[in-house]
């Protein structure tokens, strides 16, 4: 991208051939994400939690775009019996995997535990998406320039990883605090992930973005937000920019970040932002991913 060029779709290439998983599709980001991959001709998986909702907004993308191909599956990741569905699932309908966009989450949610135990937060955020990701690594090596791009969130540089209470069953539970645990561990794995790619010498790519401020259902349990959108928050069509170019931008490099380019990176168009030091960690980061093998018994 020319300097003081601001990405947006209209600069986005051409998809055709391509297949993208997107996590979180039926709602906010992960929709917006899969209607602009089948404006761009790619066979999108919008993978959600609720299928009667995913028809819902896969029939408004065909409303838009008669040609489209685009596939509801279903997908919960706070379970992960789910995630093996789904991946042995995905697995007898296609014979290629191009792009995996980890976009699906919750935040700052009352206590609670996923299907297999763990908090739900860090089970949702980090957990559900490293099943997945490793259950579906195979695919995504056999296809040449393949991606990973993981969501994170600037409440990243809040966070603090308690290896001996991940579940927050010791600690008084912050549910903020534990919004941010999950996003740093979000940063950990795409560090760790192509660490990984790169020790193999696999021409893939990982690679972390966050869409600023952006009104979507992702705040649903924060009623005191909603007023607050409408002076701060962008809309869905911009916060999944930042995705959308880490997933198909030639200038993207493994391990790299994304976000808006306004002030605090709450609202703007993509470019390179930097995490904070502690994400940075590759000590942390090898431990996350030992520990997260452990939790889930998904091995790499």
């Amino acid at each position: 991208m020319a300097k003081n060029e601001q990405w947006d779709t209209r600069l986005m290439l051409d998809q055709s051939g391509k297949v993208v998983i997107v996590t979180g599709a039926g709602s906010g980001l992960g929709f917006e994400i899969a209607r602009v991959f089948t404006e761009k001709k790619a066979t999108v998986v919008m993978a959600v939690r609720d299928p009667a909702k995913g028809s819902v907004m896969r029939e408004k993308i065909r409303g838009e775009n008669t040609r489209a191909e685009v596939e509801v599956m279903e997908l919960d990741l706070a379970d992960l019996a789910s995630v093996r569905r789904f991946t042995e699932g995905f697995k007898k309908r296609y014979s290629r995997l191009d792009l995996l966009i980890n976009n699906a989450g919750v935040m700052a949610c009352p206590y609670g535990k996923t299907a297999d135990g763990f908090e739900l937060q860090f089970g949702t955020n980090h957990l559900g998406h490293f099943a997945l990701t490793v259950l579906l690594i195979d695919e995504l090596k056999n296809v040449p320039a393949s991606r990973v791009v993981t969501v994170s969130s600037g409440a990243h540089s809040f966070g603090t990883l308690d290896f001996d209470d991940l579940n927050w069953e010791k600690r008084k539970y912050n549910r903020w605090q534990a919004y941010g645990d999950s996003k740093l561990a979000n940063l950990y794995f795409v560090q760790e992930l192509q660490r990984r790619l790169d020790d193999e010498g696999l021409n893939m790519l990982s690679v972390a973005a966050h869409p600023g401020w952006a009104a979507t259902e992702l705040q649903r349990h924060q009623g005191w937000l909603a007023p607050l959108n409408k002076f701060f928050a962008q809309s869905p069509e911009m916060g999944a920019l930042p995705m959308l170019y880490a997933a198909t931008a030639p200038d993207v490099h493994g391990g790299e970040y994304f976000g808006p380019d306004g002030r605090g990176e709450v609202r703007g168009y993509p470019v390179r932002v930097r995490s904070s030091r502690r994400s940075r960690d590759m000590a942390v980061a090898g431990e996350l991913w030992e520990k997260s093998e452990k939790m889930t018994g998904i091995r790499w």
